[in-house]
């Protein structure tokens, strides 16, 4: 039966297939806004991967700052949506971006346990996606990411700027720059890698 059941999935999807791939409706490919976040998506799409680097905070944050972030970035469920994850302190944060309808959507799934929705904003640099607080989904309290900005600086190097809204109308700023990881050499067997810091 469960055999029955995945035969009939496969083939929905099969069935299906051919109208998720139609282009636009005539006219639509036009529409200047989804152009634009198509063309942004394509850009972060091409940071898949694995990058490494340091985090400056503003105010000075010792619990963040000097330590070594690794940022993993994957595209995923047929080439719709790029997920970012970050795992500071061990506990991993996905964020998710997207493009809805004609607007690039980033979703941040925080360990505070709220996912603030964020969506660009304009920029005079195109190797610049500048994400701006929407709206949220869970409690504003302890903190929350109010804005996120990419910038590209070469195929394998790019920054990383995130905000935080504080209690109090403060903020923390971070700021990670981040370069490509290079491949890693295989763990001979039994030996565990051991994680950076």
């Amino acid at each position: 039966m469960r055999l029955r059941a995945t035969v009939l999935c496969v083939g929905l999807l099969a069935q299906c297939r051919p109208a998720l791939a139609q282009g636009p409706s005539p006219g639509q490919d036009t529409i200047p806004a989804e152009r634009e976040a198509r063309t942004s998506f394509g850009v972060l799409k091409g940071l898949a991967g694995t990058w490494t680097g340091s985090v400056a905070t503003d105010p000075h944050n010792p619990d963040i700052e000097g330590h070594t972030i690794q940022v993993t970035m994957r595209v995923a469920s047929r080439g719709s949506v790029l997920e970012h994850e970050i795992a500071p302190a061990g506990v991993p944060e996905p964020t998710m971006i997207y493009v809805e309808g004609d607007r690039l959507t980033l979703v941040h799934c925080c360990e505070a346990g709220n996912r603030p929705r964020s969506v660009p904003r304009s920029s005079a640099d195109p190797k610049t996606v500048d994400f701006e607080f929407a709206d949220i989904s869970g409690s504003t309290k302890p903190a929350y990411l109010q804005h996120f900005a990419f910038t590209i600086v070469s195929a394998d190097h790019h920054t990383e700027d995130w905000t935080f809204q504080l209690p109090d109308e403060k903020q923390l700023h971070a700021h990670f720059d981040l370069k490509r990881a290079t491949e890693s050499a295989p763990t001979p067997a039994g030996k565990a890698r051991a994680h950076p810091h």
